[in-house]
């Protein structure tokens, strides 16, 4: 199982979590949802279960609960401003169709 952070993504991811005070990192996941079928979920990371991958880059963690691994192998976690807008983008050779919205994806 491969995941890979950006630069701009850690140093983002530590931001938030600095702001925050609190947290191992961050948890990546999804759910089903969408017109597609599967939507990313992004959350704070406080603790880190049996179930749970984690995988450092850049000094940042990222859990992800070992039930989700198949969908997210392989995947790039970015962060991108374009124009006013920033947000996390995520690089996934898994995805097979997404949404015109951009908020599901199917594999």
């Amino acid at each position: 199982m491969s995941l890979s952070l950006t630069e701009s993504a850690a140093r983002q991811i530590s931001k938030q979590l600095a702001r925050r005070g609190k947290g191992l990192g961050l948890r990546l996941g999804v759910r089903k949802s969408g017109c597609s079928g599967f939507a990313y979920v992004v959350d704070y990371a406080d603790d880190v279960t049996p179930d749970d991958a984690v995988f450092e880059q850049h000094g940042v963690k990222v859990v992800v609960r070992n039930q989700d691994l198949s969908f997210l192998n392989g995947i790039e976690v970015d962060y991108t401003r374009e124009g006013i807008n920033e947000a996390f983008r995520f690089n996934n050779p898994n995805v097979k169709a997404s949404c015109g919205c951009g908020e599901s994806f199917a594999v």
